[in-house]
Formats: C-alpha cells, sequence, structure tokens
C-alpha cells in the first residue's frame, strides 16, 4: 500500500472535521452531517481498489 493515500485519507478526515464543526456552530447540522457522508464516500471510493486486492489475495492464498 502506498504511503500518499494514508496521507489523502488524513488530510480528507482533518478537513471534514474542521468543515463539519464549523457547521455545527453556524447551526447547519444537515449540512455538517452531509459533508461528513460526503468525506466517507469519497475515501471509501479511494480504499475500494485496495480492498479490492485483499480479497483476491486472500481467495488465491486459500485457492477458492
Amino acid at each position: 500500500m502506498d504511503i500518499q493515500i494514508v496521507f489523502k485519507i488524513a488530510a480528507v478526515g482533518i478537513l471534514v472535521a474542521v468543515v463539519g464543526q464549523v457547521l455545527q456552530r453556524a447551526g447547519r447540522d444537515d449540512m455538517a452531517m452531509l459533508t461528513t457522508l460526503a468525506g466517507l464516500i469519497v475515501v471509501l471510493f479511494w480504499v475500494i481498489e485496495y480492498i479490492s486486492e485483499l480479497f483476491n489475495m486472500i481467495r488465491s492464498l486459500f485457492d477458492l
């Protein structure tokens, strides 16, 4: 796994946390939740390739 993906995930996490806190303080709790959800979806799209690779590796390891 490339270390850059870890830094990207950390950057998105920090950005989403800051934006979420600002929106919550402004009384926009619904937008804060949507921002958090959008950040989660972006990270899942980045990580899904690595998860697929992991499952393929496990499948080949156990000859399934």
